[in-house]
């Protein structure tokens, strides 16, 4: 395994360990390491010829592409930040992370040119770069940027990253209302995928499967821990379940990963009838809960373990996770990596650490640990304790051997299809609707995405509402996944005395 200090240090060092090796299947591209390195390389010299250098914020708004992962290693190794984003993200949420964190080139689909020209007005974007032909007038063309870039000057572009260095800042959805950005550092990303790549025992011989977003923490460690152990990854744009199931027969892949959602709806494909999965020596799930019953039906019909993993925006990727090496406990998210420490704190004081078995807040210690979130000390105090300890959000339990169990949200997150939806930040949008009074956001059961977010809405005196125009407005202002399910309609929402509406009383609304 190519062991890496930075981010910036990962894929040079893969390259010359690997050279010639195939590193990514994306559509019909074979790239080899040492092929990758060069076009990241190339890429890093283009963005300098565009003003952006070390410590600049540069926003990743693309798919799954061989483009998002050159862009990726180029922004590292010159010293920039990156700053990855969901591609079903709408404009005015692209804007608030633009601004919030400064952006100053931003990398899209061409399709999206005409809303990121718009957006260049009001931030301080200075470079538009579109992947595809044509790009319109303001906005650079990644291809002939790409080639524009001299390969006899690439050696010029010299790592400028340190292990302390800030490399990235990924927004969580934000319990306020806005997205918030964990500030992540080179160690943090680099020092998670090699623990990761170990504790799944990942060689150079591994074929990996994913349609994991590469923006989403779960996809850019899958990625980083492949290329860290010389592995090949076939990224898919987006999951389908024949996709998926194909490229893992023609490649012959040795590890599929995804979220619950995608190993239940292979369960239930047709495609799935005779496939050949003998290749496959193990796979990964993360993102929310999996009921047993389905992990012992993957386990059966993949002929393979399935490696549960938590993990946080926060802590750059995994958290915990399962060795390959140890007996199967499903149900279980593992063991804390190594290095990292994690305990099971009092959830009304973080200070006493309960008796084994006992459920109450999980609580994270190590080097993997964020530095904070960007622009928000306040938020920053509250996650982070000063002797180091972060908070999660999530309750769980430890059993005698050291083994975590979740066992629910102590925040009102909802999890849909292994995204993370806050209820605060729709409630802000549906709030905004011209009909609604009040609202409050919970969550509904879903076959599918394991959970859904439902509104609750007391109209406004003397207005009328339909269902249908408050989730259409919902899908102007955010991300589909985001986008209430459905919408009831009640004379009044539950509170506490102070008139703080209680969340986890919605259902007895229903």
């Amino acid at each position: 395994m190519a062991r890496s200090e930075t981010l910036a240090h990962l894929l040079p060092l893969a390259s010359r360990r690997y050279g010639g090796k195939p590193a990514l299947v994306c559509g019909d591209k074979n790239i080899t390491f040492c092929e990758l390195n060069q076009l990241a390389l190339r890429f890093a010299r283009a963005l300098l010829t565009l003003g952006v250098g070390p410590g600049d914020r540069v926003t990743l708004y693309c798919h799954n592409c061989l483009e998002w992962i050159i862009s990726y290693y180029a922004v590292a190794r010159m010293g920039a930040v990156l700053n990855p984003i969901n591609i079903m993200l709408t404009g005015d949420e692209v804007h608030y992370i633009a601004s919030d964190c400064e952006a100053k080139a931003i990398i899209a689909p061409a399709d999206k040119a005409t809303l990121l020209l718009d957006l260049k007005k009001k931030t301080a974007l200075e470079s538009v770069i579109v992947c595809g032909d044509s790009p319109p007038t303001g906005a650079f063309a990644f291809d002939e940027l790409l080639e524009k870039s001299s390969a006899s000057e690439d050696e010029h572009v010299a790592i400028k990253a340190e292990s302390s260095d800030l490399a990235s800042i990924m927004y969580t959805s934000g319990t306020t209302g806005h997205p918030k950005g964990a500030m992540l550092t080179h160690g943090n990303l680099a020092l998670n995928a090699v623990l990761t790549a170990s504790m799944h025992v990942r060689t150079s011989k591994d074929i990996t499967v994913s349609a994991l977003p590469l923006c989403h923490v779960y996809g850019s460690v899958v990625l980083n821990s492949t290329m860290a152990s010389g592995g090949t990854l076939v990224l898919l744009e987006r999951f389908e379940e024949a996709v998926a199931l194909g490229a893992i027969k023609k490649h012959r892949a040795t590890l599929f990963e995804g979220v619950p959602t995608m190993f239940m709806r292979i369960l239930n494909a047709p495609e799935l009838e005779g496939c050949d999965l003998s290749s496959l020596s193990r796979c990964t799930t993360g993102g929310q809960t999996m009921p047993i019953s389905k992990m012992q039906a993957v386990e059966e019909r993949f002929g393979c373990p399935l490696l549960e993993i938590w993990g946080m925006t926060e802590l750059g990727g995994c958290g915990t996770t399962h060795p390959l090496y140890a007996p199967s406990r499903l149900g279980s998210i593992g063991l804390p990596l190594p290095g990292v420490e994690c305990r099971v704190a009092d959830p009304s004081n973080s200070f006493p650490t309960v008796s084994r078995g006992e459920v109450g807040e999980l609580m994270v210690r190590g080097p993997i640990v964020m530095q904070g979130y960007y622009g928000d000390a306040a938020s920053t105090r509250e996650t982070i304790e000063a002797d180091g300890w972060m908070h999660t959000g999530d309750l769980a339990r430890m059993d005698k051997d050291g083994y975590l169990f979740m066992a629910d949200r102590k925040k009102d997150m909802i999890i849909s299809g292994g995204y993370k939806v806050y209820p605060a930040e729709v409630e802000r949008v549906v709030a905004m609707h011209p009909a609604v009074a009040m609202v409050a956001v919970g969550r509904q059961r879903d076959a599918i995405k394991g959970e859904v977010p439902k509104a609750y809405v007391v109209l406004k005196r003397g207005t009328a509402g339909e269902e249908t125009s408050i989730i259409d407005f919902c899908r102007e202002h955010l991300a589909a996944y985001k986008v209430p399910r459905s919408v009831q309609f009640v004379d009044d929402l539950p509170k506490t005395s102070t008139g703080k509406i209680l969340r986890r009383k919605l259902d007895t609304l229903d």
